[in-house]
């Protein structure tokens, strides 16, 4: 019985992918963790043969998460399942160690047979055949789920005392954030970062 533990930070989508597996006869949902935190916790004392494994976390970056995971339990297959569809996020995945990568629309098959690739010792791609057709070959930087909240909210033209009332943080934090949007985007000021993030339809 393989043992798939599943990792997203949206209880909806867990849900999903576990009444998808239940399908599945010969897997087994060893359980899901909401957050990169508790994911590395469970790891401590539990086992599981893959992990299902969401990029977009909201204390850590999962390709993080990826590679700490295998520090720590190197028989671990990672499957990258995501709403990222660019060839970026697929190659900083598979730079951390992943051996699949899945959008979350992926099917029940899709998503079985990506298992049973990695199970195998082989990788699976979001499919041979999609690929390229699925993956928008630019680059784009890392940014984090707060990284883009701020960011929608400076294009809105809020100070950063206004975001930091609607975020319920610092300003101070609130300008460390500003100050990191500006250094991956490579902008020189506020008007360039969010010039660049409408160009690149980062929002």
């Amino acid at each position: 019985m393989t043992r798939v533990f599943i990792v997203d930070d949206h209880p909806m989508v867990i849900e999903g992918i576990r009444s998808m597996l239940l399908q599945l006869p010969d897997v087994e949902v060893a359980g899901h963790a909401m957050n990169a935190a508790s994911c590395l916790g469970y790891f401590v004392k539990n086992s599981a043969h893959v992990i299902l494994l969401d990029i977009n976390l909201p204390d850590q970056s999962g390709i993080d998460v990826c590679k700490e995971l295998l520090k720590r339990v190197p028989a671990l297959k990672v499957i990258a399942l995501t709403n990222f569809d660019q060839l970026t996020y697929l190659q900083n995945m598979k730079d951390a160690g992943a051996k699949g990568y899945l959008l979350k629309n992926s099917s029940l098959t899709e998503i079985d047979k990506a298992i049973q690739a990695v199970l195998a010792g082989k990788e699976y791609w979001l499919g041979k055949d999609s690929i390229r057709e699925s993956i928008h070959e630019h680059n784009q930087p890392m940014l984090t789920r707060r990284e883009i909240e701020v960011l929608k909210l400076i294009a809105e033209g809020l100070t950063n005392q206004e975001i930091a009332d609607k975020l319920f943080v610092s300003a101070s934090t609130v300008d460390s954030h500003r100050k990191n949007l500006i250094s991956k985007l490579q902008a020189k000021n506020t008007a360039a970062l969010v010039r660049t993030a409408l160009e690149s339809k980062i929002i």
